[in-house]
């Protein structure tokens, strides 16, 4: 099902839009401060791969039950700027619980509360996209993952230098301020008639939002969306910090590593979607993401010195800076604006799985295999969907070519 959406005629000055983006660079800063010593730092307080699989796959299993509902919610009450400051206030308890807890449990449940932080992103997506008519829909989505990027390369590209300076529980402090600091710029957003989901503020029917997740574009980008997740937190956000560590990175390192993959990762983001994808086609440039994604984790147990690591992770960051943004555009791009939240919350709850599933599976193949088998794993996931999207092209050309010979039959 597909329902055309009116274009919102309300955008709001410039400067609005920027503070948005600030503090959405912000939300994704306090997540990410700590996340490329997150696996060493787990190693480091002893728990097993295993564990450290199970820690780093409650992030995305939070996800899976909660965006979804998150998604409904907000768009039952035809409201975005709550979900976003409850997501800052989510994110500061998952901080606070990583400097009070260190055994298991507590770890575990502090991961768990960043995944309910980062569930509020839907609502994020949601009332930056109703900015633009649904034709820009990958465009916005585009900005808005450029500053995602953005926060992610300044929170991950600090990290190994305030571990190496001050401790590991340094990051966890930091991702505390950059969230506090952007839930105040977030206080400043006004939500107008354009970003909420029902203008004239009768609540939408439950039934009515339901039937969205039944869209075919949207069970396709999701299902797609699943295994480029799981690429992402197996690698950069799981598993790649470890392997570095293995072959000789220090803590300094592994910033240097982050940037070697969030500047290309970032820069992706932003051209991807405003230039490159225009010109070459969205499905194309996603088949040419996965493709290069796949064959740069394919290779990172091969390798056997840190700045080998860092020339294939530039290229890995930009491969899956193609994709990713592109994906988030095309799951809502259709979707009437009433609707938006529960689809995108659908979206995201369906690619929590990769998030939750992929770390979690490597955790337990690295254990039996060493880290190698997570990498290979991880690759597998990217070729299969490369493979999916290549079979679906094929099958839409057969099917034109199909229709084009009945025509010239009748004719």
């Amino acid at each position: 099902m597909t329902t055309a959406m009116t274009a919102t005629t309300e955008r709001p000055p410039r400067r609005v839009r920027w503070l948005f983006l600030f503090a959405t660079l912000c939300f994704w800063c306090s997540m990410y401060t700590y996340v490329p010593i997150l696996s060493p730092y787990l190693e480091h307080i002893g728990f097993r791969y295993s564990l450290i699989g199970i820690v780093l796959g409650s992030y995305g299993f939070m996800q899976l039950l909660v965006r979804f509902p998150l998604g409904l919610w907000s768009d039952r009450l035809g409201r975005r700027k709550p979900f976003v400051l409850a997501g800052f206030a989510a994110g500061a308890a998952g901080c606070l619980m990583f400097l009070a807890f260190t055994d298991p449990v507590g770890v575990t449940a502090a991961r768990a509360m960043t995944g309910v932080c980062a569930s509020a992103w839907v609502a994020f997506t949601v009332l930056y996209a109703a900015w633009y008519p649904p034709q820009e829909a990958t465009r916005a989505m585009g900005e808005l993952s450029f500053a995602t990027g953005a926060g992610q390369l300044i929170g991950m590209g600090m990290s190994g230098f305030l571990a190496d300076a001050w401790g590991y529980a340094a990051t966890f402090r930091a991702g505390l301020l950059a969230g506090l600091l952007g839930a105040a710029a977030a206080l400043f957003i006004r939500e107008t008639r354009g970003t909420r989901a029902s203008a004239s503020g009768n609540p939408a029917r439950t039934a009515d939002l339901l039937a969205v997740t039944r869209d075919a574009t949207l069970l396709k980008v999701s299902g797609i969306s699943v295994l480029a997740h799981a690429v992402l937190f197996i690698t950069m956000f799981g598993f790649t910090p470890s392997y570095a560590v293995k072959i000789g990175a220090g803590d300094a390192e592994l910033g240097v590593l982050v940037f070697a993959f969030m500047i290309p990762h970032t820069a992706a983001s932003w051209l991807s979607a405003r230039h490159i994808a225009p010109r070459l086609g969205e499905w194309r440039i996603v088949l040419a993401g996965f493709v290069l994604s796949g064959l740069c984790t394919a290779v990172i147990p091969l390798i056997p010195d840190i700045p080998l690591l860092y020339a294939t992770q530039a290229v890995n960051g930009f491969a899956q800076g193609m994709h990713l943004p592109l994906l988030l555009g095309l799951a809502i791009r259709h979707i009437d604006l009433a609707k938006r939240a529960t689809a995108m919350g659908f979206y995201q709850a369906a690619y929590a799985l990769g998030m939750f599933s992929g770390p979690f599976l490597a955790g337990w193949l690295n254990d039996a295999f060493g880290l190698a088998g997570g990498f290979v794993f991880a690759a597998f996931a990217a070729f299969a969907a490369a493979g999916f999207i290549l079979y679906g092209s094929l099958n839409r050309s057969a099917r034109r070519a199909a229709r084009a010979g009945g025509k010239e039959r009748a004719l």
